[in-house]
Parts: structure tokens; C-alpha cells; sequence
């Protein structure tokens, strides 16, 4: 059984210039969210892609062994086997998609995938008492204990200097913030990981840059915006911690998303960036994040609502 390129409206035939950039961009989100290994969550996808259509040609040989080996390395503790475990769902079902509804855009099958891999993993660990807590305690020792070897470094890069504790509080605060919605941070990490691991099956495989669409381009099912409003609901409402995490995650997954689509859309009303444009949105984001981000969240929710794109390309 093979996985063939398809004439989905977000694939892309012949070269694309900016293919490289978008993938080496996404790769970066893959970094900037890491809380499963980044390289194995892309490995795996690109593995079972790979095993379907079959290794042929001596680059993806030596991809498929690189990938292997960046699976299988590493402490074989708790948080190993709940990554790849993770992994294997996320690239198998995202495989399973695939194979199933071709002609989907790749943002659609790779939200089927991530909702999928929530739904099975979610039903595991009900089953199971304490497993969720496990996980939990996992993670959140892991990301403490990230940032103190970070704050430790820190240290003895100021010989001996303690850090300011300004400096310290914020950094505490980053990192129970990213404790409560490090699942929403696993789904975003997950799509962006497989969205590069199918630019890099196209690329070795069919030699093609035609997986990942231009930012202009970039939408998802209307329907979803829903979410984001049950996840507002859940933390106004405050019915309880949980409910209220919840609201949280389903907030920062679908409202970084809703980000990424209204930037989209100032990109396709620009009709492409600029350097000038480029660099004062930078210096916007630098100095005053939160409101650039909120305009972009709008930008997108309104998408939704008025597809603006449609509305611009027909004045």
C-alpha cells in the first residue's frame, strides 16, 4: 500500500522555493513547544510514511536509519516509553488519515491525527488509575528540572553571580504556565512535527516540495471555533480546577492556531511580506507581544466567521 501525493488544495506540484523555509520554521514551533522529544516525534511519522511506500533510493535509506537511531537512543525511564508511545499514535493514525481521506488538506488530516491520538490516550489512561497522574508529575518534574539546569547554567556563565530574582519569579511563572497547558503544547508540537515529516517523505521520496502550503493559504474546518469558545466558557465559568485547565489548553491550542490563521491572512492581504513589514511586525512582537498576538487571534476568528481572504480576492 502506497502513500501517494495528492491534489489536495494545500499540496503543491513542482518546486517551491519557500518550501525549505516553511519547513525549517515549522521544525522551530517543533523546538519552541518541546515537551515530547522533538526529533523522535518527527521520526516516527517519517518512518511509517517511509514503510508503506517502501525504502527505496539510498537517501531515504540513510534518513530511515538516522530516524531509527534517533527513536531507540536515549534513557529508557518513564518519560522515554510515554514519548514514543505518543509518537507511534500520533504517526500511526496521521498514516491511517492519509490513507483514508487523501484529498484532505494536511492541517485537516493532521488534526484528525492529534484529536485521535487525545481520544485513545485519554481512554488509556481512564482506564488506569493513576496513570494520568503519573504522566502529570512526569512532565512537570522534567520542565522544573529543565529550567533550574537552565538557571544553574545561568549562574556559572556570571561566575558565580546569582540570578536577579526578577528574573527568577518570571521564569517560575513560565514554567507553571507551561505545566498546566503542556497538553495543548503537545498538540500544537504534534502538528507541526507532522507537517515536517511530510515535507521530508515528499522531498527524499518523490523529490518534490509540494508538503507544506504557503502561510497565506493556511485554514482549518470553521466549526472549530467552537472550541476556542468552550474553552473561554470553561475559565470564566470556573467550575472547578480541572474543568478549568481544561478551558486553558483548549484556549492556548485553538487560539495559537487562530494566531497562525490571521497571520495568514495579513499576509495574503499584503500580498507578501516586505523587509519593512517583516521587521516592524518583529519589533511589534518583541515589545508588545501579547496585544500582537491578540490582533492576530482576532484576525483569525474573523476569517472564520467572514472569510476575509475570499472577500479581498473578489474586490
Amino acid at each position: 500500500m502506497n502513500v501517494e501525493p495528492t491534489n489536495a488544495t494545500d499540496e503543491r506540484t513542482g518546486e517551491d522555493s519557500g518550501a525549505w523555509g516553511r519547513a525549517a520554521a515549522l521544525f522551530l514551533v517543533v523546538l519552541g513547544t518541546s515537551i515530547v522529544q522533538p526529533t523522535a516525534l518527527v521520526a516516527v511519522p517519517f518512518l511509517v510514511l517511509v514503510a508503506l511506500r517502501g525504502m527505496r533510493g539510498g537517501a531515504v535509506l540513510a534518513a530511515s536509519v538516522l530516524a531509527t537511531l534517533v527513536i531507540v537512543v536515549g534513557p529508557r525511564d518513564d518519560a522515554w516509553f510515554v514519548e514514543r508511545a505518543w509518537a507511534i499514535l500520533v504517526g500511526g493514525l496521521f498514516t491511517a488519515v492519509t490513507l483514508a481521506r487523501p484529498s484532505w488538506r494536511l492541517t485537516s488530516r493532521s488534526l484528525a491525527a492529534v484529536a485521535g491520538s487525545i481520544v485513545v490516550s485519554g481512554g488509556f489512561l481512564a482506564l488506569r488509575s493513576g496513570a494520568w497522574q503519573a504522566i502529570d508529575w512526569t512532565i512537570s518534574d522534567q520542565l522544573r528540572g529543565g529550567y533550574t539546569t537552565w538557571l544553574d547554567a545561568m549562574t556559572i556563565l556570571r561566575r558565580g553571580e546569582p540570578v536577579s530574582p526578577a528574573l527568577v519569579s518570571a521564569i517560575y511563572r513560565t514554567v507553571e504556565a507551561q505545566i498546566a497547558v503542556f497538553p495543548a503544547l503537545v498538540a500544537l508540537e504534534s502538528m507541526a512535527a507532522l507537517a515536517v515529516a511530510w515535507w521530508l517523505y515528499h522531498r527524499l521520496v518523490f523529490r518534490e516540495d509540494r508538503g507544506i502550503s504557503p502561510l497565506r493559504t493556511f485554514r482549518f474546518n470553521d466549526q472549530l471555533v467552537w472550541l476556542m469558545v468552550a474553552g473561554l466558557s470553561l475559565i470564566t465559568l470556573r467550575v472547578g480546577d480541572g474543568f478549568t485547565r481544561l478551558g486553558a489548553n483548549l484556549a492556548v491550542f485553538m487560539g495559537a492556531l487562530y494566531a497562525l490563521r490571521g497571520l495568514g491572512v495579513v499576509v495574503f492581504v499584503s500580498r507578501g511580506p516586505t523587509f519593512f513589514s517583516a521587521t516592524m511586525f518583529m519589533l511589534g512582537f518583541v515589545f508588545a507581544a501579547p496585544v500582537v498576538i491578540g490582533f492576530m487571534v482576532l484576525f483569525g476568528i474573523a476569517d472564520s466567521w467572514l472569510d476575509l481572504r475570499e472577500r479581498v480576492g473578489s474586490a
